[in-house]
C-alpha cells in the first residue's frame, strides 16, 4: 500500500478554478505548501485545461522527486479546439482545446504521457479514474486493467478512482484491485453519505481513502456558514445546520474549518484530506488550522445535536 501523507494539497485552483490566479501566485502556493511539510500533490488534466498541471509540475521540478507523493487523473483526453471563447466548464481559461471522455486502454496511456508532457516529469505516483460516472464498463474493463499493468511494472505505484459520489466507488473497490480512491464532498461535517458503506468497505480490504471537498465547496470553509454547497449556492436548510455545528464548535474554542478540516481523518479508511489552495495565504491558514487539535469532547456534543453520526 502507498503511503500518504495526512494533508494534501488539490491543485484544482492554480488552474484558474472559477477565477484566475497569475502563474506567480500559484507558484507561491505550492512553493508554501512544500515550506510547510506538504508532501502529496493532487492535479489533474480537467484542471483548466492542463494549466493545474503545467504550473504544479514547473513548482515542483526541482524538488527531489521521491521526496513527495504526486497523484493525476485519467478519463478525459485534452484535443486542440480553434473555436475561441473561454472554458465552459468552471475554469477561468481559453478554451484552446476541449475534454474528451476516453477510459479505453490506450486513452488512459496517452493521458498519462501527456499529463508527464505538461508536468515535466518523468513518473507520476498515483494514477485515479477521474469521474468515470457514464463510463463504468469502459473504466472496468479497459481503463482499470491498462493502469493496473502499469502499476504492476513499476510505472505507477498506486491506481485510484476519484469521483463526487460514493455508490460507484463502492463498485469499484469490490470489483477490482484499486489502492486508492479520492472521494469528494461525501465524507463531511454535512454529509456522511459514505459511511455506511463505503468507509467500512475501504477498511476491509485496505483501500486508501483520499477525503476531498471537506468544505463541500465552500460553506465550510469559514467561521460563519455560506457560499456554496457542492458548487451551487447553499440551500438555507445547510446553512442553517452549518450555522448549528459552527455554535456548537465555539464552545469548544475551534472554529467550523478546523473542525471542517479535522473530521474525515477521524475515520481509519481515511488517509488523507486533500484541500484545493490558490494561495500561500491559504496554505498558511490550513495548514494552521490542521495542527491545532480539536478537543476530543467537540465530536460526541456535535452527536448529542445529531449534527454527526454518534
Amino acid at each position: 500500500m502507498i503511503e500518504l501523507p495526512a494533508y494534501g494539497f488539490g491543485a484544482a485552483p492554480i488552474g484558474n478554478l472559477f477565477t484566475a490566479v497569475s502563474d506567480e501566485q500559484a507558484r507561491a502556493a505550492v512553493d508554501a505548501a512544500w515550506a510547510a511539510g506538504v508532501r502529496l500533490y493532487d492535479t489533474a488534466p480537467h484542471y483548466g485545461l492542463g494549466l493545474s498541471e503545467r504550473r504544479l509540475g514547473a513548482a515542483l521540478r526541482d524538488r527531489p522527486r521521491d521526496s513527495y507523493v504526486l497523484s493525476t487523473k485519467v478519463g478525459r483526453l485534452l484535443v486542440p479546439d480553434d473555436r475561441g471563447g473561454r472554458d465552459d466548464q468552471g475554469f477561468d481559461v481559453p478554451a484552446t482545446t476541449r475534454r474528451e471522455w476516453d477510459f479505453s486502454a490506450a486513452g488512459v496511456r496517452r493521458s498519462l504521457e501527456e499529463s508527464l508532457e505538461r508536468l515535466g516529469l518523468d513518473s507520476v505516483d498515483v494514477a485515479l479514474l477521474h469521474d468515470p460516472d457514464d463510463h463504468w464498463k469502459q473504466a472496468v474493463e479497459e481503463a482499470y486493467p491498462a493502469l493496473a499493468e502499469l502499476r504492476d511494472q513499476g510505472v505507477i505505484k498506486a491506481v485510484g478512482v476519484g469521483m463526487n459520489q460514493w455508490r460507484m466507488l463502492s463498485g469499484f473497490v469490490r470489483e477490482t484491485g484499486v489502492d486508492v480512491i479520492l472521494l469528494a464532498g461525501r465524507y463531511t461535517l454535512l454529509d456522511q453519505s459514505a459511511l455506511a458503506e463505503l468507509l467500512p468497505l475501504c477498511a476491509e480490504r485496505g483501500v486508501s481513502v483520499l477525503a476531498g471537498g471537506v468544505f463541500n465547496s465552500g460553506v465550510l470553509a469559514t467561521h460563519e456558514p455560506g457560499g456554496t454547497f457542492d458548487y451551487a449556492p447553499a440551500p438555507t436548510p445547510i446553512v442553517q445546520r452549518a450555522r448549528r455545528i459552527a455554535a456548537v464548535c465555539e464552545r469548544h474554542g475551534v472554529t467550523l474549518p478546523q473542525a471542517a478540516m479535522a473530521f474525515p481523518l477521524r475515520h481509519p479508511a481515511v488517509a488523507s484530506i486533500v484541500v484545493g489552495t490558490r494561495s500561500a495565504e491559504e496554505v498558511g491558514r490550513n495548514v494552521s488550522l490542521l495542527a491545532d487539535p480539536v478537543p476530543a469532547e467537540l465530536w460526541p456534543d456535535l452527536a448529542a445535536e445529531g449534527l454527526i453520526p454518534a
